[in-house]
């Protein structure tokens, strides 16, 4: 059977039939290929590019052109998965105006299908706003990295029963305001799990646990590619940095000693030629 290109209506049906979702990120035409290939069915250009790219302490710096810039990279390598952009720091906090513009930057600019807001409450007015102008939206729940100053770092949400209970009014407040699927990130799995029963659309858990309906995973994170930390809920399937870095080694190590480049990897030239050109060069001088 053609694969076809996934969209929100497959997510409602893979939700309604028991079938997991997958999604992973991408920040490059390379990755996309690749993640798009493997038959994923959503592809996250995360602001995690910030960290795990571009070097930054955090994803707060991440600017609208930034990920506009990788996002447009991501669509050329994607043709069957689920594109979504993920919106920056600052770009939706400001207006309503101003978040739908942006989010409208996603799709005009980069061909995305939709976008991710982090937050609760304080993001449905934005969401609605952005839905309203006929762009799909998926939030984000549990730890929101934008806020990590908020939150008192990288710790696990919704651990008390007040916590579980606001997280769970903010996701039905999110499937009221339009979302079609919600992230949640580092919330116990029985929280998780009471969250998914409750809601009519997807859940994607990341350090969520089991229950969710579906998973992602930062793919640099899973295939060993960032090494300033791992987390719990990272399972590294490879570990492709000590691969790159071995091959690194090699090559210096072959350029010095004029192993490489050998005749194999050399262009020749017939040997004919090589005699009209020394007697041109003769006759030149």
């Amino acid at each position: 059977m053609e694969r076809k290109k996934f969209m929100i209506t497959d997510l409602r049906t893979k939700k309604r039939d028991g079938k997991k979702i997958t999604m992973l990120t991408a920040y490059d035409y390379p990755m996309a290929r690749l993640v798009d290939e493997a038959g994923i069915d959503m592809i996250l250009v995360g602001d995690s590019v910030g960290m795990v790219v571009l070097g930054y302490d955090s994803t707060v710096p991440v600017t609208m052109d930034e990920m506009i810039h990788h996002a447009k990279a991501v669509r050329r390598g994607t043709k069957y998965a689920f594109l979504i952009g993920d919106m920056p720091f600052m770009s939706y906090q400001v207006s309503t105006e101003e978040a739908v513009r942006n989010a409208g930057r996603f799709l005009k600019e980069a061909g995305c299908d939709a976008v991710k807001l982090e937050g609760g409450d304080e993001v449905i007015d934005a969401t609605i706003a952005i839905v309203n102008a006929g762009i799909p939206v998926l939030g984000h729940l549990g730890l929101t990295p934008q806020t990590i100053s908020k939150l008192g770092g990288f710790k696990v949400q919704g651990k008390t029963a007040e916590g579980a209970q606001k997280i769970l009014e903010e996701a039905m407040k999110l499937q009221r305001a339009g979302c079609f699927a919600i992230v949640l990130e580092c919330v116990p799995d029985l929280v998780a799990k009471m969250i998914t029963e409750k809601l009519s659309i997807p859940t994607i858990g990341i350090g969520a646990g089991p229950h969710c309906d579906g998973q992602v995973l930062v793919t640099n994170d899973m295939v060993g590619l960032y090494d300033r930390f791992v987390p719990k809920f990272v399972k590294q399937y490879v570990k492709l940095s000590t691969a790159i870095l071995e091959g690194f080694k090699k090559y210096k190590d072959e350029v010095e000693k004029g192993v490489y480049p050998d005749k194999e990897h050399s262009f020749a030239i017939k040997e004919e030629e090589i005699d009209k050109l020394k007697k041109t060069k003769k006759r030149k001088n």
